[in-house]
């Protein structure tokens, strides 16, 4: 299972299940998302190195971060740009 999910040209959810994780898929739909849907920027979790990982080698960087998650729970996000 994946999908992609953008609003105001930001990638809200990007999700890969494991098993489909390294086949190329990631970058099939960030490209998707860049390329048609004009997105440019993406919040994610600190606690996930590998999400973060995966935007800084496709170009984002991180802008800003905040402590709290929109729920306002305490999952800081980093916020990324291209």
């Amino acid at each position: 299972m994946v999908f992609l999910g953008v609003h105001d040209q930001k990638i809200e959810m990007l999700f890969i299940l494991n098993e489909q994780r390294g086949q190329g898929v990631g970058k099939v739909l960030l490209g998707y998302a860049l390329n048609e849907l004009a997105a440019n920027s993406v919040d994610v979790n600190e606690q996930n190195p590998q999400a973060l990982g995966f935007y800084q080698h496709m170009g984002f960087e991180v802008k800003s971060r905040s402590p709290l998650d929109d729920m306002g729970k305490p999952f800081p996000l980093l916020h990324m740009k291209l």
